[in-house]
């Protein structure tokens, strides 16, 4: 299939890595390559990494980048690994790394995977298609208590209680085997007036399934943990959210690694012994889609970009 994709703050982004013409650079989500190719132009003497655990968006980038260069290697695995991937090939500091965590465009619009609340797909939602965790696995086998959390923690749904309910109730009849079937639920279980509110009702409680099925935010803390350590003098990482749960583990992380020693928030020190950050904040507040880019492209609404340097 092909597919029109549409980077989000590419250009803030691109920007904000301050790209070395000779730098050796790392996409974590590689996607349908968006990104990665406006970072291979910069670096006719360096070398990226692209980073996807989705065989069809390795297999549907490669011919792009290829008419770029051939400085580039495709890496085909969750981005948590990202540290133990690039030992792997003898990189132990890079100059850039970013990460987009947004489903791409065109997972959403696959009728095969099972991401969109509008359409009836097949109760899939996975990134990596060799996953055997699914979300008709979820749905359908997940005991009340394990839905309820993951609907609250995931998907910050009010109704999360009652939406568990009604998945244990329809399975307890027959299996949820499409979207549709995933919606028909999230509905029964709202009330009249949530359901004539803005925006799908289902919005929140597929987020949460697709996260769990997905285990986004084990991988995204883990990355956070060893992205930084990578990133040699004047590196940068930039990390691109969708979702507020995504955005405070970065925001959280990034001011956890640019404060001083001996600051308010970190341990008290005797004024001698408090040490400058190994990291600093190169926005403190995060950079937003611009009126334009929201014009041409709804799905970048909730983006926030938020970039940290290594000293």
């Amino acid at each position: 299939m092909t597919y029109e994709h549409v980077p989000v703050l590419l250009w803030e982004a691109i920007e904000g890595l301050a790209i070395r013409p000779n730098g050796i650079y790392v996409d974590l989500t590689l996607g349908r390559g968006g990104h990665s190719s406006e970072i291979l132009k910069r670096i006719p003497n360096g070398k990226l990494y692209c980073f996807d655990q989705d065989q069809d968006a390795i297999q549907g980038s490669k011919d792009r980048l290829k008419q770029i260069g051939d400085n580039f290697e495709m890496i085909a695995s969750n981005f948590e690994f990202v540290a133990e991937e690039l030992a792997k090939r003898g990189v132990q500091k890079v100059d850039g790394i970013l990460a987009d965590l947004g489903v791409s465009s065109p997972q959403l619009d696959d009728p095969t995977r099972g991401f969109s609340y509008k359409e009836e797909e097949p109760l899939d939602m996975r990134m990596n298609r060799e996953n055997p965790l699914t979300a008709a696995k979820v749905c359908n086998e997940y005991p009340l208590e394990a839905l309820v959390r993951i609907l609250r923690e995931y998907g910050e749904e009010k109704d999360a209680y009652r939406i568990a309910k009604a998945i244990c109730k329809r399975r307890s009849e027959s299996p949820l085997r499409t979207t549709l079937d995933l919606v028909s639920c999230v509905k029964e279980a709202k009330s009249q007036k949530d359901l004539s509110k803005k925006g799908h009702p289902a919005k929140q409680t597929f987020q949460a399934i697709r996260i769990e099925v997905n285990h986004e935010e084990s991988s995204l803390e883990r990355m956070l943990e060893v992205a930084p350590t990578l990133l040699g003098s004047g590196g940068r990482l930039a990390v691109i959210t969708f979702m507020s749960i995504d955005d405070r583990l970065v925001k959280e992380r990034f001011r956890e690694l640019s404060e001083k020693t001996g600051s308010r928030h970190g341990p008290i020190e005797m004024p001698g012994e408090i040490r400058e950050p190994d990291y600093i904040l190169v926005n403190r507040k995060p950079i937003l889609p611009s009126s334009a880019e929201l014009e041409n492209n709804r799905r970048a609404a909730s983006a926030k970009l938020r970039i940290l340097a290594k000293r």
